[in-house]
C-alpha cells in the first residue's frame, strides 16, 4: 500500500484516504478524501460516505451548495453527491452501492459483502 492511500481506519467498515478526482458540473478537481462504507442489510446495499479535504477552488464553485458528483480514485469511481461543509470547510460526500475503493478481502470479496 503506498503511502498516498491508505485504509481509512481499522474498523469493521470498509474505507479509503488518499488522493481523488471530483467532477462537478463538468469540472474535474484534484482532491484528497477520506471514505468510509458499509453493507445496510435493511435496504440491501452497500452505502459510503466521507468528507473532502479542504479545496479553495472547490468550495469557490459550490458555495456551500449540494452538487452530484463522480469521484475517481486510482482503485475505481462512483457517482454520489457533495453535501454539508462542516466548520472546518471539509464538504461530505455520499453514495449507494458500488464505491470507488476496494471492499472485502480475499476471504470475504466484493459480491459477499452485498456490493452491486
Amino acid at each position: 500500500m503506498t503511502p498516498e492511500a491508505t485504509p481509512a481506519h481499522d474498523h469493521d467498515e470498509d474505507g479509503y484516504a488518499g488522493p481523488a478526482t471530483l467532477e462537478v458540473d463538468g469540472t474535474e478537481y484534484d482532491v484528497h478524501v477520506t471514505l468510509l462504507g458499509h453493507f445496510e442489510p435493511l435496504d440491501g446495499r452497500f452505502h459510503w460516505y466521507g468528507r473532502v479535504a479542504v479545496h479553495a477552488e472547490l468550495h469557490a464553485a459550490l458555495d456551500g451548495r449540494k452538487r452530484p458528483t463522480r469521484v475517481t480514485t486510482p482503485v475505481g469511481a462512483a457517482d454520489g453527491e457533495l453535501s454539508d461543509v462542516d466548520p472546518w470547510g471539509r464538504y461530505r460526500i455520499a453514495g449507494v452501492s458500488t464505491p470507488p475503493f476496494p471492499v472485502g478481502t480475499e476471504d470475504t470479496p466484493a459480491e459477499i459483502v452485498g456490493v452491486r
